[in-house]
């Protein structure tokens, strides 16, 4: 892409999105340590249960996501929490947290007595679905991780725009 930098897969290529919400962190840190409420809002994930007899995030809990995308149909991934500080960060690596397929992570902030929120997410470094795309095209590796991003920045700021109208109602 001219005007941007090529992206490489190996160089683990993050997005992000943020909302300011009016609400306090806890009432925003509730919605966000909900498992099941992005699938609410995104066009890709379907929903998630807890393994292990986990019920709510804590460090190393693991649960299971179920997603589905037009290109490539259903699958589902095995995440742990590797970052968790309540009202604060709630961050998982899915697949092996040592050499996850991605990271994702939501951050709060207290502002003025709002709270702006913040969606993360890393491809990488291991392989993960989107490999498969690159491997079949190498020459159209950084148009690829370009529109994979986009899809994710899309549905995180429809999730936080999820969250935002539910933390204010």
């Amino acid at each position: 892409m001219p005007d941007q930098p090529e992206l490489r897969y190996r160089d683990c290529p993050t997005t992000q999105a943020s909302l300011l919400v009016s609400a306090a962190p806890a009432v925003v840190w509730a919605l966000v340590c909900d498992i099941q409420l992005p699938a609410r809002f995104s066009s890709e994930f379907d929903g998630g249960e807890w393994l292990d007899g986990a019920s709510r995030p804590a460090p190393g809990a693991r649960f299971t996501g179920r997603n589905h995308h037009p290109a490539v149909g259903s699958w589902q991934t095995t995440s742990t929490i590797c970052e968790y500080e309540p009202e604060q960060v709630l961050g998982w690596a899915v697949g092996d947290p040592a050499w996850p397929a991605a990271r994702w992570r939501f951050t709060l902030a207290a502002v003025a007595g709002r709270t702006l929120l913040t969606q993360w997410m890393q491809i990488g470094p291991a392989p993960s679905g989107i490999s498969t795309a690159i491997e079949a095209r190498p020459d159209k590796e950084s148009r690829i991780l370009y529109r994979r991003l986009a899809e994710h920045q899309e549905n995180m700021t429809a999730t936080l725009t999820g969250i935002k109208e539910l933390a204010e109602a």
